[in-house]
């Protein structure tokens, strides 16, 4: 198959990772290839957003990346990224040398990822009878759900088309079970959804490697957007209870510049005034591939977020033989098989989830089983052959549709 992946905000050639959920840079980079070795060709579209980048490249054997002149970025993060605003405002300069590509040279499907490419995707296929697959990796009416944070501008832009955008497209895939519902309740149909997860590089993330170094103590680890205070306040409550136990909090700016990072401060002040400073270790933002080895030397994961559609942190760990402790919120409900491979609590529940923790500390064998199950699991269910296979089943589907 010819196939288009339609990646707007995407720089594949340089993957920008950090601490967080698997940036889209990653996962496409696994994706694409795993479609080539199996004999299809890939030609990625992304956003032109810096002077350097070349108009063609390869990237994989196979998979050649095409960036598009759309114009400045007039908004970006605080990371300095497009934002919604920027990328939304583009498409229309986007889309058009899309249609252009296409007309060239006819692709067998195309795959949007995320909300503002599915709209270039749609635009630029109009009549050319191409199937168009999308795939948002996260849906605006779950995160203000998630967040209680009232639209504006183009996120009220991003309510009004999400829905109109899965609607359009020829199938939706959905990163996790919990997606289905809110897609069917903005009207897409369920038999054009198909769940397949974001894969994991189980050759990285594997029990197998170095271990970052212990102290003696018992150690949690959680990976977090330092901004989401809540959600981390109510672990560190949570580590009041838990005597003894350090724990590690993987997120934010770079360790050195955590000092001048407000998130960062009011966090600090806060363990202080719960008396566990010393037990609570924030590292920075950590690069993707140093994960592993501070996974490994962890006895729980612990996830307190209110929202998380990958659940990619909580897989790396269980992919390294580390069990998770997490809310029944986005990837989790899959991903982690209460009592099986971790535990599943409600959110915002400090004395709860301090109880859990002590109950798994307190039986070493416990957490070994969980272990073993965990990385199973995650072999068996999100390596990114099976996540190529399963996403060339939707391809196969909507190509026979077309047809």
């Amino acid at each position: 198959m010819k196939i288009a992946v339609v990646a707007q905000n995407a720089t594949p050639l340089h993957p920008r990772a950090g601490s967080g959920p698997d940036r889209d840079d990653i996962g496409l980079s696994e994706l694409t290839s795993k479609l080539a070795v199996q004999g299809h060709r890939v030609t990625v579209y992304a956003q032109k957003n810096l002077p350097d980048q070349p108009d063609q490249a390869e990237l994989h054997d196979g998979v050649r990346v095409e960036h598009i002149n759309a114009g400045p970025v007039s908004d970006a993060t605080a990371d300095g990224e497009p934002g919604d605003a920027g990328l939304l405002e583009r498409v229309p300069a986007f889309s058009g040398p899309l249609r252009s590509h296409w007309q060239r040279e006819r692709p067998d499907v195309v795959h949007a990822l995320r909300w503002t490419s599915g709209l270039a995707a749609l635009a630029a296929a109009r009549d050319l009878r191409v199937p168009v697959v999308q795939e948002f990796r996260s849906l605006s009416v779950t995160e203000r759900r998630a967040d209680g944070v009232k639209a504006d501008g183009a996120s009220a832009a991003r309510i009004r088309l999400e829905p109109a955008i899965g609607r359009s497209a020829t199938a939706v895939v959905a990163t996790n079970s919990a997606e289905v519902a809110d897609l069917a309740s903005l009207g897409v149909h369920r038999s054009s959804i198909r769940v397949v997860p974001w894969g994991i590089d189980t050759g990285l993330f594997s029990p197998e490697g170095p271990v970052a170094k212990r102290n003696g103590r018992p150690r949690l680890l959680t990976a977090a957007d330092l901004t989401q205070r809540q959600p981390l306040e109510t672990l560190l409550r949570a580590l009041t209870r838990v005597p003894g136990a350090e724990l590690l909090v993987v997120g934010g700016p770079d360790e050195a510049s955590l000092d001048s990072d407000d998130a960062y401060v009011k966090l600090a002040k806060f363990a202080a005034t719960l008396g566990i400073t010393d037990r609570v270790i924030f590292t920075g933002k950590v690069e993707h591939a140093a994960m592993p080895v501070l996974l490994r030397s962890a006895d729980l994961v612990v996830s307190t977020c209110q929202y998380e559609p990958s659940g990619s942190t909580s897989l790396q760990a269980m992919a390294c033989g580390t069990p998770v402790i997490a809310p029944p919120v986005g990837g989790h409900v899959d991903a982690v098989v209460d009592g099986t491979t971790g535990i599943i609590i409600p959110p915002g529940r400090p004395a709860l989830l301090a109880q859990r923790i002590r109950q798994l500390l307190a039986h070493p064998m416990l957490i070994e089983a969980y272990g073993v199950a965990a990385v199973d699991r995650v072999r068996s269910r999100y390596s990114w052959d099976r996540v190529a296979a399963e996403t060339l089943a939707v391809y196969d589907r909507v190509t026979a549709q077309a047809a």
